[in-house]
Order: structure tokens, then sequence, then C-alpha cells
């Protein structure tokens, strides 16, 4: 049997087209034929198992070998393999009419990422790495004689008798010069630990040595004893011995149901993926057959307050074969953190990313996503508290970042979400509310949540807000400046301002306003000193009537403008009101008594005594610096 033929199709320059467009990402090449390779070998089972196949089935593998002096990689399976006919309807029409499509549809775009499968292109992405491509198959149909297909990358093509001998096929690829690189163990063997790690049929790769004492049956030996007496002595257990190199796993724990799994068997596999991780928080098993088909494994990773910890830690597979992890339209923003698995053959994988963001079936399954986690970390708290409370540090951040980008989780968030003051105690939105509602409440009703971002910076103001009887709340996390402006959002009648927005007297508006113990002309003069010893355009003086026991000059900034300009830092961009300059209200205190003493004094020290309190301000806030602050050394030694 010998045919030649042209396929008939339009384009006639399909393979550079492919080459060029897919050259990045040439690697792919062996994911496709490796997954080929595993539907021929599930193909075969299934018939064997429906008893449309009656033949042995052997031991059903793909396995994986490379010739480095031919300059050749084969890829071979024990599946259903393929007859003359079945090749040219399946390689020659099928493949090359979605090739064509893919060409006309796909040409000019800019995005070219994982659109191989979806135009029947797997078998032709071998072109990106070989000039020539043969097969050699046989069907298992009974009476099958074998066929040999080979092309060389144009649209011609030659069919003749093959020469294997059992079921299955082989690809063999003769190499370009330009990837010869692949011609190398560690190189082929990183391709498929990444790509091939899960697959549902063994892949062969080589042997590998086992080590330990084997029971092989080995013909036992006669020695001789001193005396003459002849017995049979026991053999040593060989130590080592060659074995198939497996390199995937073809049972991952997502393909398990939970009930079947212990909690070492999700540790044992979250080590597998991150070598190099923490132990993981705790974990949440995906498990959804309808309206679309998704399993996974997800991780909460220790992150603690560390923002910027490295992404795409999430891998998504399709059918056990790894696809990208790059899943930012697949799972919520908020939750790209996380680690571990998302298996789903119905998301739209081989199409452009700017089409995946308005599939449907990825915003099911991204709202899906949301709600089981959302659901796991409300029986978590629910469940028991106290551990929760434990692991709130490192699951704090997901929460918050959850909230503030999603309305849904929001809603969820409430009841789970917690608040921690300085003294270290958790509490629930609603028990907070309850808790600081009596004594925090201003003359309008608005209730003021306050918080510190730095306890030990920010110590003296929180010293004077305990005098008063208020709570402080820790919000001390990268992502705390967009929560406290989401909560101020959410939470009716409500308003946060950190402890350091204005003196303590001041933080909550109540008509129980203290009497100045100055005259106006007093004040006046007592401004002008402030002014003229500390002469600073963006410091704006009052003076003001405050407890005696505050400290007798305090620099604030107002909470909107400190606040709008620490989210711009935080988002990057500094935007209008990072670029805003800082201006810093100086409240002097009228009612403490080193005030009445400047008042007394002479004009000199007057002016040395204001600059001291002044400085001492700066100092509580962590800005005295540089020759200022050497000043302010010198000034104290000679006021001693």
């Amino acid at each position: 049997m010998q045919e030649k033929g042209t396929i008939s199709i339009h384009t006639e320059n399909i393979f550079p087209i492919i080459k060029k467009f897919l050259y990045s990402d040439n690697e792919i090449f062996l994911r496709e034929l490796v997954s080929n390779a595993v539907d021929a070998v599930q193909k075969i089972k299934r018939l064997a198992a429906m008893g449309q196949y009656n033949g042995e089935l052997g031991n059903t593998m793909v396995e994986i070998s490379f010739n480095e002096d031919a300059k050749t990689i084969t890829i071979s399976d024990n599946g259903i393999g393929m007859t003359a006919e079945e090749i040219k309807k399946y390689i020659n029409q099928i493949a090359f009419s979605g090739a064509e499509e893919f060409v006309e549809k796909f040409k000019d775009a800019k995005d070219a990422n994982e659109l191989i499968g979806k135009f029947g292109l797997g078998f032709y992405s071998s072109f990106m790495v070989a000039d020539n491509v043969e097969i050699q198959t046989l069907s298992y149909q009974e009476g099958a004689e074998p066929a040999h297909w080979v092309c060389d990358g144009s649209t011609e093509f030659e069919i003749t008798g093959g020469t294997r001998t059992t079921r299955g096929t082989d690809i063999i690829l003769h190499l370009n010069k330009d990837s010869e690189e692949f011609l190398d163990k560690h190189k082929l063997e990183g391709i498929l630990d990444k790509y091939c790690k899960f697959l549902p049929v063994p892949i062969k790769f080589g042997m590998k040595t086992e080590y330990g004492d084997f029971d092989e049956p080995i013909d036992e030996i006669e020695e001789q004893t001193a005396e003459g007496e002849v017995k049979e002595a026991k053999p040593e257990k060989p130590k080592t011995k060659e074995v198939d190199n497996i390199i995937n796993n073809t049972n991952p724990i997502w393909t398990k149901a939970p009930a079947d799994l212990k909690d070492e068997d999700y540790l044992a596999f979250y080590r597998d993926l991150y070598p190099m991780s923490e132990d993981p928080l705790f974990w949440i098993h995906l498990n959804v057959d309808y309206p679309f088909n998704l399993t996974g494994v997800l991780y909460f990773p220790k992150v603690k307050n560390e923002f910027d910890l490295q992404r795409n830690k999430i891998k998504l597979f399709s059918r056990q074969v790894f696809i990208t992890d790059e899943v930012k339209d697949i799972v919520p923003e908020f939750l790209m953190l996380l680690h571990g698995v998302i298996d789903s053959p119905d998301i739209p994988l081989n199409v452009s990313r700017s089409f995946l963001q308005a599939d449907s079936n990825v915003k099911k399954i991204n709202s899906y996503i949301t709600r089981k986690v959302a659901d796991k970390l409300a029986e978590l708290f629910k469940n028991d508290r106290k551990a929760y409370e434990e692991k709130w540090q490192d699951i704090g951040m997901f929460v918050k970042y959850g909230m503030i980008s999603e309305d849904k989780f929001y809603d969820k968030a409430k009841d789970f979400a917690l608040l921690i003051n300085t003294k270290k105690e958790h509490y629930t939105l609603g028990e907070y509310l309850e808790k600081v509602k009596p004594l925090q409440t201003d003359k309008s009703g608005i209730i003021t949540y306050i918080y510190t971002t730095d306890p030990a910076k920010q110590d003296s103001f929180i010293q004077s807000a305990n005098r008063k009887g208020y709570d402080v709340l820790l919000m001390n996390s990268p992502i705390d400046s967009h929560f406290v402006h989401n909560l101020e959002r959410k939470l009716e009648k409500t308003s946060l301002k950190r402890v350091d927005a204005d003196v303590a007297d001041k933080l909550i508006s109540k008509d129980d306003n203290l009497v100045s113990a100055l005259t106006g002309d007093e004040t006046t003069q007592v401004k002008t000193i402030f002014d003229n010893a500390i002469s600073r355009p963006h410091m704006k003086v009052d003076v003001e009537a405050l407890s005696p026991d505050e400290p007798p000059v305090t620099v604030t900034m107002d909470e909107f403008t400190r606040r709008m300009k620490d989210m711009a830092q935080v988002s990057g961009g500094m935007g209008f009101y990072g670029a805003m300059p800082d201006n810093y209200k100086v409240a002097v205190n009228g009612n403490h008594k080193l005030i009445s003493k400047i008042l007394k004094a002479d004009k000199d020290l007057q002016t040395r005594l204001a600059k001291q309190a002044f400085d001492l301000a700066m100092i509580s806030q962590g800005m005295l610096t540089g020759a200022d602050l050497t000043e302010f050394v010198n000034r104290s030694i000679e006021l001693i």
C-alpha cells in the first residue's frame, strides 16, 4: 500500500503561520501530543469496559523517548490506534480544516494564548519543532493493517504500510535545527513534570533506579564449609533494580471524594506542589457537576502582611492536563494569593483571554469559588472560634480584600470578619458596634471607630484615647487603608478616624467642651509665639482648650487627607492626593501648665520652650529627623 496526496485546503502556508503564531510557546507540542496519546489509551479502556474490545489490554501507558543521534522524539501509546482511512480522516481532513479556520479567524489577533486545541491543532503543534513528522500506527480492529504516514510540514503527505506489530500509535518527530534543545533529558523531564504531572494514564520517560531489598527469583548457590560439608547458601537480596520511570500521579486528590481523604493526604499533595512552602492553614475541596464541571483543591497559605507575595500559584487543568497558572479571570481577584489546583473541562481555555472574561461559565465558576470560600470561612468561625481567631492574622488579608472587591462576599463575610483592638481582643462587626456605641457616639449620633496603623509610633495618642475610655482598633496591614474606607462606606452612621487624626478631646465631637484657662489676648499671644517659633507654612497653629492631662502640643493631619494619601500610596500611582503637600495641624493645649509658664518667660525662653514643646510633638509622630533632631538634642541639654 502506498498513497501520496495533497491535503485539500485553501491556505497553502498554514504551517509557517502556526509556527510564527505560537513560536514563543513551542514547548506545548509535548503537552498536546501526550494528551492525544492519553486519549487513545482511555478510548481502548472504555471499549474494553463496554465489551466492544475483547483483546488483552496489557499494561496501558504512554511512553516518551528521544534519540540524540537521530534527532528524534517519539511519543508512543498502546491505545486505540488508527487505520489508514482513519489517518486520512482525522489527520488530513479534520485537523487541517481546523487549522484553516484557525488561520482565518486569528491571523490578526494579538493574544494567541491557548488556541491550539480549539481547532483540532493538537497534533499539528508538532510542526512547531519538527521538519518532518511520522505516524506508525496499528488499529485495535481485528484484521487491521499497520499504517505509516509522513508529512514534511507542507500540504503533501504519504501513506504506506507500517511496521508496528502491536495495537497503538507512535508519533516520531524529526526535530528542526532550532528545536534541538529538546533533545535533553532534563528539558523534556521538566516539560513533562509541568504539563503531564497528573494525567490519568501512566506516562513513562525512561528508567530509574530503585533502592531496597527486593524479592527477586535468584538461583540459590552451594558453598563448602571448612569441614567439607556442602550446604545451600541463601543469596543476598539485590539492593537496586531498574524500573519504569513513571513521571505522573494518575489519581491526584482532586479526582477523589473528600470522604476518602485524610488531612495528611491534602498536606502531602500541597508539599508535592509547593515543596519549599510552609504547610497551609486549611483547604477547600471543590466539586461541582452542574451547571458546569469543576473539581479542585484550594489552599490558604500563611501570608500574614506580605501583600505582594508571588501570585499565579493556582494551577489550572482541563481533564488533568495542565493548562496555565494565570487564572485571574476564573478565580476572584482577592483569592489570587491562594494556592492549589482547579480542573474544569468547561472553561474555554483555547480562546483568547478577552473572550474568556465574557464567557458565562467563567462567571459562574468565579461566583461558585467565592461562595465556597465564604462558606468554608463561616464554618471554621462557627465550629471553633478560638482556632479561627488564631488564624486571623493570616486569613484576614483575604477576607478584607474580598470584602473590598466583592459586594456578595462582603454580605457573607460581615458575619465572620474580625476587628482586633490594641488589647488583642477579637470582635465581629456586630459585636464591636455594641461595644463602642455607648461611649463613642458623637453629638450628631455618628459612631466613631478609632484605629491605629502603628501602635508603637502612635502610643501617646492611643494612651490619650484610652484615658477617655475609647477603644482603639489595630489596622496595620497593607490593605487596611482601603478596608477602613470600605467599612465607613458600608456601615450606617459610622465614621473611622486614626487615633492621631486629632487630639483625643476632638476625635469625637461632644457637647462637654472644656473652658479655656487663657484670655482672648493670651490665646492670640500664644498663637503668635508658636507661629514664630515653628515658622513652617504647612503647619497651622490652633490654640485650644483641652484637658490639662493632654500634651502641651500635638501635631496631627486630618483623617480625610491622610487617608486619601495612604490609599494613593498603596494603589501604586500617587494620583491627585498622593501629589498633594503634607499639611498638618498644630494643636496647642491652652490649659496645660507649660503654656502658662511660656507666657511668663522672657521672649528668648518663650521661643525655646515653644520649639521644645513642638519638637516633642514631632517626635511622638516620628517626624523629627536630621538637623532638626540634632538641634532638639542640643536644646534639651541646655534647658536641663
